[in-house]
């Protein structure tokens, strides 16, 4: 095994200082049995990965159902349910092929009509991201072989093998399914897929159990037991709980930053930010710019320019992240620095608010929380703050992870947070927050703001479209101009997510999806 470690730096600011070093573990043979306890943080609103896809449900769905394919830390694709696929010469065609002897975890047999079902139908109908993608290029689906699918493009599309992971594209069972009502279907509370391990036991506020699927598709695999990813609703009681070895995983986001660094130096603990390479996640606020005043560019500026996003990832992220300067991660492709910047300035904030012609005074904004724990907590306490300097009323309005998505698809907001996963390519998750085409009331993860030009429309399909990187790039430079100066959405920082966890935990991050990969190669070192 070939894995990437990292050392935290000690001083504030620092950001991770990534080092490679051996394979020490290469050479151990992997042995069978045991648990590995991890945490579910916050509780995930449910499992059924197509309907909602939510950081907390990939994590623990990701053991559950697979997709046709998964993703190399170098976003090459590598073999899941697809175990190959071919492309046409003229990228209009794009033909996989499935594994062998695969049961879904009641023992019905999977097949091709699984995939075309999936992606015809239920995500068609369901999936924001896959909805704009079917709409808007795949001409057919189809499935000349019981193991073959067949996805026919009308243009060119050149993210289109990006599209195929977990969160974009999980496989969904036909037979419990079809002719269904997808969001009352009682499945979603007992999900069945083909991962490697099945739901045993879902104990609200307590914890979810897996087990091991016998019949897995991969001979001997996997090698655990049985998984548990615990519910610890306080962030000091989970660092507890991995330092006392309760749990042996902690993903981003589980403890507060301070105890990543305290953490990490404890005897027999490793630490990566391997596994974030496919989500690239980028932290932003939301505006809902269907009434004032965010409906005014003006006030949206003026936000820009009354946060200080070094602030925020300096003292309220403890150093674990970047300020982003726009809508695509600096480390990933078709990235522009050349857009508008909004450095720190409250006076400018307060001139531009004036500009607007509005009185702050007679607004009274709804701030809506992101409930991911203290650090979120800490940085909507301080953008109210802000905020109110400019003459604004803010009200903060709490709400689980599931009333957080119901609010947010129902456009049922003011402000709130989001961070979103940028997969590899900007066609697939940064395009889905801007394209008008992507307004649609009930899904949380698309253009809730409301944001609509049709020059970035233009551009965006531009770009995807393109036949060689060039073109994509300066299309995409163009839309990048655009969408920051319109303040499209709030652009706070690029999130540097730590994985943390117990040596005796072998292959834990292996692809750039990092923990939302399946875990059949995951052991435990006796």
């Amino acid at each position: 095994m070939k894995k990437r470690n990292v050392s935290l730096l000690a001083a504030a600011a620092a950001l991770l200082c990534a080092s490679v070093f051996g394979t020490a573990h290469a050479q151990e043979t992997p042995t069978k049995g045991g648990t590995l306890n991890m945490i579910a943080q916050p509780e995930p609103p449910m499992l059924m990965v197509g309907l909602n896809t939510q950081g907390p449900t990939l994590y623990v769905a990701g053991q559950i159902y697979q997709s046709l394919l998964t993703y190399g830390t170098d976003l090459e694709p590598l073999p899941s349910l697809a175990k190959s696929w071919t492309v046409s010469p003229d990228g209009l065609t794009y033909t996989f092929t499935l594994q062998d002897n695969v049961k879904w975890h009641d023992g019905k047999p999977f097949s091709a009509e699984d995939v075309v079902f999936t992606a015809d139908k239920f995500l068609r109908e369901a999936h924001p991201r896959w909805r704009l993608i079917a709409t808007t290029y795949v001409e057919s689906i189809t499935s000349p072989a019981p193991n073959q699918v067949v996805f026919k493009l009308k243009t060119p599309f050149s993210a289109f093998l990006h599209a195929f992971e977990l969160s974009s594209f999980p496989i969904i069972p036909k037979h419990l399914y079809d002719g269904t009502d997808y969001r009352t279907n009682p499945a979603n509370q007992t999900p069945i897929g083909t991962g490697p391990f099945k739901l045993k036991e879902w104990k609200r506020g307590s914890y979810i159990h897996l087990v091991r699927n016998e019949d897995y598709w991969k001979p001997g695999k996997p090698y655990l037991d049985e998984l548990y990813f615990r519910i610890i609703p306080d962030a000091a009681s989970r660092a507890v709980a991995f330092e006392k070895g309760t749990v042996d995983v902690l993903r981003g986001g589980d403890v507060e930053g301070f105890e990543v660094r305290r953490l990490v130096k404890m005897k027999d603990v490793e630490n990566t930010t391997s596994g974030w390479e496919a989500y690239a996640p980028l932290v932003f606020l939301q505006m809902n710019m269907r009434n004032k005043p965010f409906s005014d560019k003006n006030v949206r500026q003026a936000i820009m320019h009354a946060i200080d996003r070094d602030f925020i990832v300096k003292n309220i992220f403890f150093g674990l992240g970047k300020a982003a300067t726009g809508p695509i991660a600096s480390t990933t492709l078709y990235y522009s620095k050349d857009v508008p910047a909004y450095p720190f300035d409250m006076a400018k904030a307060k001139k531009l608010v004036a500009d607007s012609g509005l009185n702050p005074s007679e607004y009274t904004i709804r701030l809506m929380p992101l409930p991911y724990g203290a650090m979120w907590d800490r940085m909507t306490e301080y953008v109210k703050q802000q905020i109110e300097q400019l003459g604004f009323k803010v009200n903060i309005q709490g709400t689980d992870a599931g009333g957080w998505s119901q609010n947010t698809a129902d456009f049922n907001f003011d402000l709130t947070f989001n961070f979103t996963y940028q997969y590899g390519d900007p066609a697939l998750g940064v395009a889905r927050h801007y394209l008008s085409s992507n307004v649609i009331k009930g899904t949380p993860y698309g253009n809730n703001q409301n944001y609509l030009n049709p020059k970035v429309d233009e551009l965006f399909a531009k770009a995807a479209g393109a036949v060689n990187k060039e073109d994509a790039a300066k299309a995409y430079a163009e839309a990048q101009k655009i969408l920051v100066d319109d303040v499209a959405l709030g652009w706070l920082f690029e999130m540097h997510n730590v994985t943390v966890n117990r040596k005796k935990v072998k292959n834990l991050v292996t692809t750039g999806i990092g923990l939302n990969q399946y875990m059949d190669e995951v052991w435990i070192s006796k």
